[in-house]
């Protein structure tokens, strides 16, 4: 077969044709209104935004920067607003048990009207109970109703002293109580003139008294009953009193909530609930009035009755799109604050706060995957609130299931809500592995494309994307030649010439620089953009031109002209970040009898990756395929990365490290002015492989610092072809016959261009010609063969000797 030729400038790169492009300047064309090349993923979220059935959420998954999050939210907000705008969700007081809040939802916008009327109320109802409490009415009401009981003592007692009075006993009042005492001539008689007294009559004033005393015990033995029944009326007059004025306060604003049967119960418990505690709010002192209820931390009696607001969607048109940047679990389902007080913590329904899935409901929430996976117990609990379909506040403990310190059980919130999910491709494919409720919660998955075809269409769209971002940005208009720049680019980031990256941040930080690039000049052309790439390269550059000057300056040996055994300019990428850049290892081989053997000293030390170790063991493969079918294999082979010292993984490098094994085996020097990148098969088929841009520059750029003279060159994958988008500096060089590049299809074709040996091909005899690198190969191993037969068959004589001699 002949060899490949080198390829032409032309190859190198996918030049944009500007005259295709139909305009002039970006200016001319219309804002781009939909996404650019996500059909796959727009379809997924159309499907997912119509299915109001639990389970249909999403996961859009894909690479940042590929304008995701815009799509998603867009998306959102165009079904969000064909839908009716969420409810308005509020907290009141559960008056029969205050730990469990009871929970209203009310029509957008009244909430906040709900908990003006009650603060309204509530500043209107002491300045009302004191003016009816205060009224000559009540006044005389109440003062009738406890002169009752005193009147009823006094004839119970009166009766006792008139009975006294007829015995010459006399009822005696004081502070301690009540006393009797005999009388004479209308004086009580001193104890000093009753001692005196004969002992007959002494007792018989004692028993008249005893008799006397007991009548009067028994005469105030009703006075707790009469109490009670007095107190009993007072608190039915203090309640009728109470719903007077209480009543009419409500009645004021119950009309204005006779469709919502929640708020009217409410309000009745409420009502039922102040009457029954008018004493304590006729105790606050006078200085608790209004003003007192403008603060947060109101008086107790007045927080009680007040309504917490928690999600107001006052002035809402269409329902709610909430986007959670901070996903932490009180974040996502709320959370109830505590105040100090008297050195403890306190809390009531007040200090109930929602979370994103309350201001969500109803609506659509969009959360970061990553950001939520590493918020303690959020995935939990959001996994937890799409299942039960509700919302329930509570503290991170509490979802622990550990006892703390007693709060709030808030009735829950029933949840209808979208959620989306926001992440890259692993985390998803993760998800689904490791998480079975994962695929039941988020059955849709939105994939979005980082790549799209290089069509007349595509173009198009993205030299409208380019217009609309220049617009959007505030930016100068571009001429044809810099979209025409710009899609080249594009064509470069997505590593192939037939298709478009859609990096659309990456697309609006270059396009910035450019308008600053372009100076006073009114549009960006190819020179701005071309000078933004290089800004950009050069204040990434740092590490790659260190790892150059490495390499010129001899630190790192790498040839770039004569011939080596056994050694090959390998190209890996290095990517750090948004900087990726070729750099060239030295392989070595070397090779000797042995068994069969080709040692990875990579892997042997644990440098090397499994893909990497993968390829070198398709070595041993292919030379025992090709070489010496009828006998073993018997060689003992190190392959190596001189100067290594970190991490190898991939096995863009195997076809390297089998021309280097070729050349040990034959002996056949390899040019050391040329590089190869490439994998290899068992055929010995080189394949495609990736970075190929970067590891072609990466050498150029070593070959160039030393002096281009035409013998420089780097053999890649012809597959990888389409993939060429190289600098022109590349292709400036390749046209001037300074450097060459082969797209090379086999190992064959490879070892014949780093020789300049033909490889050679079985003939009808079996054997390869006579001259060739393969011929070489075989000699060699059907030599080695023999000497390890010969070796062998030695070292069983002297082992059958020894063992003759010992018996």
């Amino acid at each position: 077969m002949p060899l490949p030729d080198p390829l032409p400038a032309e190859a190198l790169a996918w030049r944009c044709p500007e005259e295709e492009l139909g305009f002039e300047t970006t200016a001319e064309l219309p804002d781009l209104a939909d996404t650019i090349g996500q059909e796959r993923a727009v379809e997924a979220l159309a499907f997912a935004l119509a299915t109001r059935r639990p389970g249909y959420n999403v996961y859009a998954l894909g690479p940042d920067g590929i304008g995701k999050h815009t799509t998603v939210l867009q998306l959102l907000e165009a079904r969000a607003k064909a839908e009716p705008p969420s409810g308005d969700w509020c907290y009141v007081s559960n008056f029969k048990d205050p730990r469990a809040p009871k929970l209203l939802r009310l029509p957008p916008g009244r909430g906040a009207k709900l908990e003006a009327d009650v603060k309204r109320l509530l500043m209107d109802l002491l300045p009302a109970l004191r003016n009816a409490f205060e009224n000559e009415e009540y006044r005389t009401r109440r003062q009738v109703v406890e002169e009752e009981l005193k009147e009823r003592q006094e004839k119970a007692i009166a009766e006792v002293e008139e009975e006294a009075k007829r015995h010459s006993v006399a009822l005696i009042r004081s502070p301690m109580g009540f006393a009797f005492a005999p009388v004479a001539d209308g004086r009580v008689l001193t104890p000093e003139i009753f001692q005196a007294l004969p002992e007959s009559i002494r007792k018989q004033i004692e028993q008249t008294v005893e008799n006397l005393q007991k009548k009067l015990r028994d005469a105030l033995a009703n006075a707790p009953r009469w109490m009670k029944e007095t107190r009993e009326k007072i608190k039915a007059l203090n309640d009728e009193t109470a719903a007077f004025a209480v009543n009419f306060l409500f009645e004021t604003i119950r009309p204005a909530w006779s469709d919502l049967p929640d708020v009217i119960a409410f309000l009745e418990a409420a009502r039922v609930d102040i009457i029954e505690h008018v004493e304590a709010f006729l105790q606050l002192p006078e200085q608790i009035g209004p003003a007192a209820l403008a603060i947060e931390d109101g008086h107790p009696l007045f927080r009680r009755y007040r309504v917490n607001l928690i999600v107001d969607h006052t002035g809402q048109t269409s329902a709610p799109v909430v986007l959670e940047d901070d996903p932490t679990f009180e974040r996502l389902v709320g959370r109830i604050e505590h105040r100090a007080e008297m050195g403890a913590l306190v809390t009531d329904f007040l200090m109930i706060r929602a979370g994103a899935l309350h201001r969500a409901n109803g609506g659509y929430l969009v959360i970061e995957a990553r950001k939520l996976l590493t918020r303690p117990l959020a995935y939990d609990a959001l996994k937890r609130a799409l299942t039960s379909r509700e919302i329930r506040v509570e503290s991170p403990l509490q979802a622990l299931g550990v006892l703390g310190t007693q709060t709030l059980e808030p009735e829950p919130a029933p949840l209808d809500v979208k959620v989306v999910l926001l992440g890259e491709r692993l985390l998803y494919y993760l998800l689904v592995e490791l998480d079975p409720e994962f695929a039941r919660l988020f059955k849709i998955p939105a994939d979005f494309d980082e790549r799209l075809p290089r069509d007349a269409s595509k173009v198009s769209l993205f030299s409208r994307l380019v217009a609309t971002v220049a617009r959007k940005e505030g930016l100068k208009p571009v001429r044809r030649c810099g979209v025409a720049r710009l899609l080249e680019h594009a064509a470069r980031r997505a590593e192939d010439r037939e298709k478009l990256s859609t990096e659309i941040e990456h697309l609006a930080d270059v396009l910035r620089e450019a308008d600053f690039r372009a100076g006073p000049a009114p549009l960006i052309d190819r020179a701005a953009v071309d000078a933004a790439l290089e800004a950009r390269d050069r204040r990434l550059g740092r590490l790659k031109e260190r790892a150059l000057e490495q390499i010129v300056e001899g630190t790192v040996q790498i040839a770039t002209s004569g011939e080596a055994v056994g050694q090959v300019n390998g190209l890996s990428v290095i990517q750090l970040g948004d900087l990726a850049f070729g750099r060239p290892s030295r392989i070595t081989a070397r090779v000797r009898m042995g068994s069969g053997q080709v040692i990875d000293i990579e892997r042997e030390v644990k440098l090397g990756g499994p893909i990497h170790s993968k390829g070198v063991l398709i070595l041993s493969g292919f030379l025992a395929a090709t070489f010496t079918p009828d006998l073993p294999l018997s060689l003992s082979a190190t392959l190596v990365f001189e100067q290594s010292y970190g991490g190898i993984e991939g096995d863009s490098a195997s076809s390297t490290e089998l021309y280097a094994l070729l050349s040990a085996i034959a002996e056949v020097p390899i040019r050391q002015s040329l590089a190869v990148t490439g994998s290899v098969d068992q055929y010995g088929n080189v394949q495609a492989i990736g970075g190929v841009n970067e590891k072609i520059e990466g050498f150029f750029d070593l070959c160039a610092a030393r002096g281009l003279d035409g013998s420089h060159g780097v053999l890649i994958p012809a597959t990888n072809v389409r993939h060429l988008m190289l600098h022109a500096r590349v292709r400036e060089a390749v046209a001037a016959g300074k450097f060459k590049i082969w797209p090379v299809r086999t190992i064959a074709e490879g070892i014949e261009i780093l020789t300049g040996i033909p490889a050679g091909v079985r003939g009808p005899d079996g054997r390869f010609p006579e001259g060739t690198v393969f011929r070489k190969a075989e000699d060699r191993l059907v030599a080695l063969a023999e000497k390890r037969k010969a070796f062998a068959a030695r070292e069983g004589e002297e082992r059958a000797k020894r063992e003759e001699e010992g018996s």
